[in-house]
Protein backbone atom coordinates (compact mmCIF):
# COMPACT_ATOMS: atom_id res chain seq x y z
CA UNK A 1 0.00 0.00 0.00
CA UNK A 2 1.09 3.21 -0.52
CA UNK A 3 1.06 6.37 0.69
CA UNK A 4 -1.17 7.95 -0.68
CA UNK A 5 -3.45 5.23 -0.99
CA UNK A 6 -3.58 5.65 2.75
CA UNK A 7 -4.23 8.86 3.09
CA UNK A 8 -8.02 8.05 0.42
CA UNK A 9 -8.75 4.74 3.00
CA UNK A 10 -8.71 7.32 6.14
CA UNK A 11 -10.49 9.96 4.88
CA UNK A 12 -13.80 9.18 6.47
CA UNK A 13 -12.11 8.79 9.78
CA UNK A 14 -9.94 11.88 9.61
CA UNK A 15 -6.30 13.26 9.18
CA UNK A 16 -3.87 11.27 9.80
CA UNK A 17 -0.13 11.44 10.28
CA UNK A 18 1.67 8.65 7.57
CA UNK A 19 5.46 7.64 8.65
CA UNK A 20 7.88 5.14 6.86
CA UNK A 21 8.24 2.22 9.54
CA UNK A 22 10.11 -0.81 9.32
CA UNK A 23 9.03 -2.24 5.63
CA UNK A 24 5.83 -0.07 5.38
CA UNK A 25 4.07 2.90 7.42
CA UNK A 26 3.15 3.19 10.79
CA UNK A 27 -0.28 5.47 10.97
CA UNK A 28 -1.01 7.65 13.79
CA UNK A 29 -3.51 10.16 14.73
CA UNK A 30 -3.50 13.40 17.62
CA UNK A 31 0.36 11.72 17.98
CA UNK A 32 -0.56 8.37 19.08
CA UNK A 33 0.48 4.70 16.70
CA UNK A 34 -2.95 2.90 15.69
CA UNK A 35 -2.42 1.02 12.72
CA UNK A 36 0.74 -0.19 10.57
CA UNK A 37 0.59 -1.09 6.67
CA UNK A 38 3.30 -3.05 5.98
CA UNK A 39 3.97 -5.75 3.23
CA UNK A 40 1.71 -8.52 5.04
CA UNK A 41 -1.20 -6.07 5.10
CA UNK A 42 -2.82 -3.47 7.38
CA UNK A 43 -2.96 -3.98 10.98
CA UNK A 44 -4.96 -1.95 13.55
CA UNK A 45 -4.05 -1.56 17.39
CA UNK A 46 -6.21 -3.85 19.76
CA UNK A 47 -6.72 -4.94 23.16
CA UNK A 48 -8.97 -6.97 25.76
CA UNK A 49 -12.21 -4.64 24.20
CA UNK A 50 -11.43 -4.86 20.64
CA UNK A 51 -9.93 -8.38 20.20
CA UNK A 52 -12.93 -10.40 20.37
CA UNK A 53 -14.16 -8.05 16.98
CA UNK A 54 -11.03 -9.05 15.29
CA UNK A 55 -11.42 -12.88 16.17
CA UNK A 56 -15.29 -12.89 14.76
CA UNK A 57 -13.86 -11.33 11.37
CA UNK A 58 -11.98 -14.11 11.33
CA UNK A 59 -8.39 -11.84 11.33
CA UNK A 60 -4.91 -12.85 12.98
CA UNK A 61 -2.84 -10.70 14.91
CA UNK A 62 0.70 -9.79 13.40
CA UNK A 63 3.54 -12.31 13.28
CA UNK A 64 6.85 -12.03 11.66
CA UNK A 65 9.35 -14.69 11.28
CA UNK A 66 12.97 -14.58 13.16
CA UNK A 67 16.09 -17.14 12.19
CA UNK A 68 14.78 -19.01 15.06
CA UNK A 69 10.92 -18.70 15.51
CA UNK A 70 7.88 -16.70 14.98
CA UNK A 71 6.98 -14.10 16.97
CA UNK A 72 3.03 -12.65 16.94
CA UNK A 73 2.37 -9.55 18.13
CA UNK A 74 -1.49 -9.41 20.07
CA UNK A 75 -1.15 -5.94 20.12
CA UNK A 76 -1.96 -5.50 16.44
CA UNK A 77 -4.39 -6.86 14.46
CA UNK A 78 -5.14 -7.51 10.52
CA UNK A 79 -8.03 -5.60 9.34
CA UNK A 80 -10.74 -7.35 7.48
CA UNK A 81 -10.45 -7.56 4.34
CA UNK A 82 -14.10 -6.16 3.70
CA UNK A 83 -13.61 -2.88 5.41
CA UNK A 84 -11.63 -1.64 2.57
CA UNK A 85 -14.23 -1.27 0.29
CA UNK A 86 -16.72 0.23 3.35
CA UNK A 87 -14.93 4.00 4.14
CA UNK A 88 -17.39 4.31 7.20
CA UNK A 89 -17.24 1.48 8.53
CA UNK A 90 -13.51 1.28 8.65
CA UNK A 91 -13.54 4.85 10.61
CA UNK A 92 -15.54 3.34 13.12
CA UNK A 93 -12.53 0.36 13.30
CA UNK A 94 -10.01 2.92 12.91
CA UNK A 95 -11.38 4.92 15.87
CA UNK A 96 -11.67 1.92 17.96
CA UNK A 97 -8.22 1.19 17.32
CA UNK A 98 -6.88 4.85 18.38
CA UNK A 99 -9.00 4.54 21.81
CA UNK A 100 -7.44 0.98 21.92
CA UNK A 101 -3.91 2.62 21.53
CA UNK A 102 -4.65 5.08 23.92
CA UNK A 103 -5.59 3.10 26.86
CA UNK A 104 -2.50 1.46 26.03
CA UNK A 105 -0.61 4.46 26.68
CA UNK A 106 -2.00 5.39 29.72
CA UNK A 107 -1.20 1.53 31.26
CA UNK A 108 2.53 2.44 30.16
CA UNK A 109 2.92 5.42 32.51
CA UNK A 110 2.94 3.55 35.69
CA UNK A 111 5.51 1.42 34.16
CA UNK A 112 8.10 4.32 33.11
CA UNK A 113 7.62 5.20 36.72
CA UNK A 114 8.42 2.03 38.19
CA UNK A 115 11.45 2.01 36.12
CA UNK A 116 12.86 5.33 36.58
CA UNK A 117 12.45 4.50 40.56
CA UNK A 118 14.26 1.70 39.72
CA UNK A 119 17.34 2.83 38.27
CA UNK A 120 17.69 5.61 40.68
CA UNK A 121 17.34 2.87 43.26
CA UNK A 122 21.00 1.45 41.22
CA UNK A 123 22.72 4.03 41.04
CA UNK A 124 23.79 4.35 44.71
CA UNK A 125 24.64 0.81 44.76
CA UNK A 126 26.88 1.37 41.35
CA UNK A 127 28.45 4.09 43.37
CA UNK A 128 29.39 1.88 46.27
CA UNK A 129 31.28 -0.39 43.77
CA UNK A 130 33.28 2.21 42.58
CA UNK A 131 34.36 3.28 46.15
CA UNK A 132 35.82 -0.30 46.53
CA UNK A 133 37.57 -0.54 43.42
CA UNK A 134 39.28 2.76 44.15
CA UNK A 135 40.14 1.89 47.45
CA UNK A 136 41.58 -1.00 45.91
CA UNK A 137 43.14 0.72 43.50
CA UNK A 138 45.08 2.70 46.10
CA UNK A 139 46.39 -0.16 48.23
CA UNK A 140 48.74 -1.41 46.15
Amino acid sequence: MDREFLIDLFADFGPVTIRKMFSGYGISADGVNFALSLRAGLFFRADETTVPDFEAEGSKPFQYSTRAKTVVVNSYWELPARLFDDSAELAQWARAALAAAQRAKVKKRPKAKKAAKKAAAKKPAAKKRSAKKATKRTVR
